[in-house]
């Protein structure tokens, strides 16, 4: 381990002996003002972390963590263009999409700004179109329906997106997305869907991605089927580089919309990526969105490390992974609509740090990603908060949650809203074993049912969570969210030395499958030479499909 790194986090295991002592509730018996100093605002967005075990001086050594581990002079890199994924030879600069003040962005030394600004206002032009009727299918009828064939980067983004932007889609087609090459995802989303009235969207940097393209190829063909082949050109855009290949799937060039290699798939929803987004709220609401993540990485850059939501929200993190090694993490947005926000940041940040090797090649010396998770308010209080509060393991949480609604009904939201502020409170309360035997004393409870129930119904409470507090969900604000977090996940990275940037993990396990693929496809291909646990599963499978 770097020894100023070594020594901060000896010191902050020591000070968790001592903070172990006292409660969460403890510490705002202590100090009246803990809300307001355990707090930090970016305009109307309010990130609360007073309900953490924490207090100034493990912030003051949690900071000093930042510091010890070059966090600014990282960031400044990361700004700057340079090559931060090593293992790749390439700049990090999704920060560029969303760059909408007209000032210049370098990468290698070239501004990348006018080629951004072209794709972007090509396929936001084209999304325009695609909404009012200007470009219309072979029949000649406007389209109603947009389908986005991608997997991960290519379709969590959007997909979460355009679902939790719904109220802001007027006037525009329905938007769809495809992913898994399990067929029924494909045949269930077009099962009701008019083809002569359907745009699909081939989401694919490569246009090689075997799930993507898998579903594109069905796609393609029950287009020509209903329509003839004629009409594909006049159904399919894509999202890809690879023009030969587009065009030999016969897509036309001026449906082809490009990004570039400094952009990760799991940041690349600002890019082209987004256009099935774009198709669903309009130009002027994707360019809101852009501006909530742009505004975002400002405060990124310019905030004091103390003030800084992000870093707050990044160290935090590290405090409970690495001092209390706590090793998942819980993300629970009170919005409906925000369903898919936590399945969006499982790849966003698993993918990113989910690493055990350092950046020169060493092992880490610190653990590194939790496992996020969640789902939204209040389903979740009826199904895995029985863990959260009672579980043998504390799970920091993150609830995220709208002062005002956005096309509900207030009174539902106020209930909403007083469901996510009273977890918080009572994971970090409780209820102990002196007051449980008290209620139940009250209801009239004998002492042998008291002594029986009371450890059942004790609540150890000391369970931390933040709240991100927010005026109302709407473009600007998720796109404060997503970069938010992508900012955390950064700061984490740093402090872990690790690459957040590249994904060598799911390689294996692409090559095994392209391996095994003839085997499982074709039932008299050879099994020899395949590993005796697979070739042993593969022969199961043939003996069920066969009957047995």
């Amino acid at each position: 381990m770097r020894p100023a790194i070594a020594t901060t986090i000896a010191s902050l295991e020591a000070h968790r002996i001592d903070l172990a002592r006292r409660s969460i509730a403890s510490l705002f018996d202590n100090d009246p003002q803990r809300f307001e100093c355990f707090s930090a605002r970016m305009d109307d967005l309010l990130f609360d972390y007073s309900k953490h075990g924490l207090d100034s001086h493990a912030l003051a050594l949690l900071l000093q963590l930042a510091r010890d581990a070059g966090l600014e002079k990282r960031r400044e890199a990361l700004f700057a263009g340079d090559r931060i994924n090593l293992t790749e030879g390439r700049a990090v600069m999704h920060m560029a999409l969303r760059n909408l003040s007209g000032k210049p962005v370098l990468v290698d030394g070239k501004d990348v700004m006018p080629d951004v600004i072209a794709v972007r206002e090509a396929f936001l032009a084209f999304a325009e179109k695609i909404r009012s009727g200007e470009i219309r299918g072979s029949t000649g009828q406007t389209f109603i329906d947009v389908v986005n064939i991608g997997i991960g980067g290519s379709d969590l983004g959007p997909a979460m997106a355009a679902r939790a932007l719904s109220p802001f889609c007027e006037g525009g087609p329905r938007a769809h997305f495809v992913s898994n090459v399990d067929g029924a995802d494909i045949a269930d989303t077009l099962a009701p869907l008019d083809l002569s009235r359907t745009l699909f969207i081939i989401s694919s940097k490569t246009f090689t991605t075997q799930e993507t393209m898998t579903n594109a190829a069905s796609a393609r063909a029950r287009v020509a089927q209903a329509l003839g082949e004629a009409a594909v050109c006049d159904h399919f855009a894509a999202v890809s580089t690879k023009l030969d290949l587009v065009e030999k799937f016969g897509i036309r060039s001026d449906r082809v919309f490009g990004f570039w290699d400094w952009v990760g798939g799991r940041y690349s929803i600002w890019s082209a990526i987004g256009l099935a987004l774009a198709i669903a709220i309009g130009r002027g609401n994707f360019r809101e969105f852009l501006r909530g993540a742009q505004d975002m990485d400002r405060h990124f850059t310019d905030t004091p490390l103390q003030d800084n939501i992000p870093v707050l929200m990044g160290l935090i993190g590290v405090w409970y992974r690495n001092i209390w090694d706590y090793s998942a993490h819980a993300v629970i947005p009170y919005d409906q609509r925000l369903a898919r926000f936590s399945a969006y940041l499982q790849q966003l940040d698993m993918e990113s740090n989910g690493k055990s090797v350092r950046r020169g090649g060493e092992e880490t010396d610190l653990a590194t990603a939790p496992v996020i998770w969640g789902e939204p308010g209040t389903n979740g209080q009826h199904a895995f908060f029985q863990m959260l509060h009672q579980g043998s393991e504390p799970c920091p949480v993150d609830f995220l949650v709208a002062a005002e609604p956005v096309a509900a009904d207030d009174h539902h939201h106020a209930l909403l809203v007083s469901n996510c502020l009273a977890q918080s409170e009572a994971l970090m309360r409780g209820r102990n074993h002196h007051d449980v035997k008290e209620l139940l004393k009250a209801g009239g409870l004998s002492k042998e049912t008291i002594h029986q129930l009371a450890p059942h119904k004790v609540f150890p409470g000391n369970r931390p969570s933040s709240t991100i507090m927010y005026r109302r969900l709407d473009p600007y604000t998720l796109g404060r969210l997503i970069a938010l977090y992508e900012h955390k996940i950064f700061v984490q990275s740093v402090i872990w030395d690790i690459n957040a940037f590249d994904q060598w993990g799911v390689e294996l396990g692409k090559e095994l499958c392209s391996n095994l693929a003839p085997a499982v496809i074709h039932d008299d291909a050879p099994l020899n030479g395949l590993h005796p646990a697979t070739a042993g599963l593969i022969g199961y499978r043939r003996s069920l499909k066969a009957g047995g």
